[in-house]
């Protein structure tokens, strides 16, 4: 026998599924994570967006790329998943111990989401994880350098409080033309303790 079903039933019914969103620090990664990853990260190179490569690399140079990442105790991996699947990435570069008078800040580098992932707002939860991470470790300030060309990307650092402080106008050369790269930091708030503000003198 069939119960019958309300208004709310059939609402419920056709309403779309919200995509499962989650960011994550990892220190390694299993060969199923790795070729999530490493195929997002091809994705990206190909669109034009989010790292240093220009040309596809394919999957083993990437997994030593990433490897290599998790052995380097001044560098975070963050994974972006989409319903339980790796589509990007972003790394936090911590200074090493030698450099103490730059102690205070750390660098945010390679961030980016796979094209067939965007539009759900990871991209923006993968930066927000990284920079209270950032924070929890006592960094003070985020900085990162954008290529022109990556318009959306920079549209969103802006918009989540990036300060451009400059540009290199001979920063890249992607396709036989010479780009130029804009630089940018970001203050950081402390859970407790001095303001970032005062900290700085500002």
């Amino acid at each position: 026998m069939n119960t019958p079903r309300g208004p709310a039933d059939v609402a419920e019914a056709t309403l779309p599924k919200q995509p499962e969103l989650s960011v994550e620090r990892v220190t390694e990664l299993d060969d199923h994570d790795m070729a999530e990853l490493c195929e997002a990260t091809d994705a990206a190179i190909i669109e034009g967006g989010g790292f240093g490569w220009i040309e596809p690399q394919g999957r083993a140079a990437l997994q030593r790329h990433f490897r290599g990442v998790l052995l380097v105790p001044e560098r975070e991996l963050f994974v972006a998943k989409l319903d339980g699947m790796v589509v990007g990435s972003a790394q936090l570069v911590r200074p090493p111990r030698n450099n103490e008078a730059q102690a205070f800040g750390a660098t945010l580098t390679h961030a980016y989401i796979a094209p067939y992932a965007r539009g759900h707002g990871l991209a923006r939860l993968l930066i927000r994880r990284l920079e209270e991470r950032a924070a929890a470790l006592g960094h003070r300030v985020v900085n990162l350098d954008v290529r022109e060309t990556q318009s959306t990307a920079i549209a969103l650092f802006e918009v989540l409080g990036y300060e451009r402080w400059g540009t290199h106008p001979a920063y890249a050369r992607v396709d036989g033309r010479t780009v130029a790269g804009h630089y940018y930091f970001k203050l950081l708030e402390p859970g407790r303790g001095r303001s970032t503000g005062k900290v700085m003198g500002r």
